[in-house]
């Protein structure tokens, strides 16, 4: 029998979108570790693979309050080095949920997404 691949959810605790994957997760019986990024951080290399895989565009958050309420000159010549800088600092930056299935990642939350990665 194959071995599961570890899974783990990345994002905030207490954002609406987080608790529908989590009750996507748990509802679907998928073991999965949970690291909240606002509470313990998360360090530019980790962002940097991850922008690796799947875009810095994609990661950071622009339609969120965070990002709107930055002065318009910390969102101007946006390239992925300030954007990372910028999510380091304010990880309510970052995009919500970032999943992590062995490796391959799931920014954002689709159901569909997950019940193809998952298989259920």
């Amino acid at each position: 029998m194959a071995k599961a691949k570890p899974v783990t959810i990345h994002g905030i605790r207490n954002c609406d979108t987080m608790k529908k994957a989590r009750t996507w997760l748990e509802s679907h019986d998928v073991a999965h570790d949970f690291h909240d990024y606002k509470a313990v951080g998360v360090t530019a290399d980790k962002l940097k693979g991850w922008a690796k895989q799947v875009g810095w565009e994609v990661l950071l958050n622009r339609a969120g309050t965070t990002f709107r309420a930055l002065p318009d000159a910390d969102k101007a010549n946006l390239d992925e080095k300030k954007a990372i800088a910028l999510m380091v600092a304010q990880p309510s930056m970052i995009k919500r949920p970032v999943l992590d299935v062995g490796g391959d990642l799931l920014v954002g939350f689709k159901p569909e997404q997950y019940a193809q990665a998952f298989g259920k």
